[in-house]
């Protein structure tokens, strides 16, 4: 009796520590998918701060034009 206790026990113990592996397994591999996806977003953020950056001075370029443009329309005036 003793003895089939014990083999119970140590399928028991080995069946937890697969699952255990199993489990801290899965969870590097959602880590690393997190990490890849933030790294991904973190690009993307820096495309389009840049992006903003060239759209804004494009911006106050066609201000300063209009702007010259009005001027001449009232010096006509």
């Amino acid at each position: 009796m003793t003895g089939a206790i014990v083999g119970i026990a140590v399928v028991l113990i080995i069946a937890g520590g697969v699952t255990a592996s199993l489990v801290a397994y899965f969870r590097l591999q959602r880590h690393r998918a997190d990490a890849a996806a933030m790294a991904s977003y973190r690009e993307l953020a820096e495309e389009a701060t840049a992006r903003h950056g060239a759209l804004q001075a494009q911006l106050a370029e066609l201000t300063d034009r209009v702007k010259t443009v009005e001027g001449l329309l009232r010096s006509v005036d």
